[in-house]
């Protein structure tokens, strides 16, 4: 279900991908990609995810950065056996590409400490570069 999975510091990041056709408009050169993440504290301290790091690359090769405080507007917090998932989405200039970064989180003792995600695909899907 999840394609995507790292697995460091005591959390597992699952990520799946959808291209969203509708939301599209090839001609303007403008595809949207959903992502879906699911973060599970797999360890036995409780921690909290503060803020996010994002490197985005395009089909070209050219990468962004976004970085911003929590995900989706929220900063939530893990007991050992939590988790949490949200969706969000991300548009890029070509039919493809692809996502990876961290989340920046600090546990129940004030220290602070990463988890990485895993590098996830975009891609439109071949059946759909037809109907363009």
């Amino acid at each position: 279900m999840y394609p995507f999975i790292a697995l460091n510091n005591n959390f597992r990041v699952e990520v799946k991908t959808d291209f969203d056709f509708d939301q599209s408009n090839p001609l303007q050169f403008h595809y949207l990609f959903r992502y879906t993440i699911l973060i599970t504290n797999v360890g036995e301290v409780p921690a909290k995810l503060i803020s996010r790091k994002w490197f985005i690359k395009d089909g070209k090769g050219e990468i962004r950065l976004v970085e911003g405080p929590g995900v989706v507007g929220q900063t939530p917090s893990f007991k050992p056996g939590d988790a949490f998932e949200y969706s969000s989405f991300c548009p890029l200039p070509t039919m493809k590409g692809e996502m990876w970064g961290h989340f920046n989180m600090l546990d129940n003792t004030g220290k602070s400490f990463k988890i990485d995600t895993p590098v996830f695909k975009f891609e439109v899907p071949k059946e759909m570069i037809d109907v363009y």
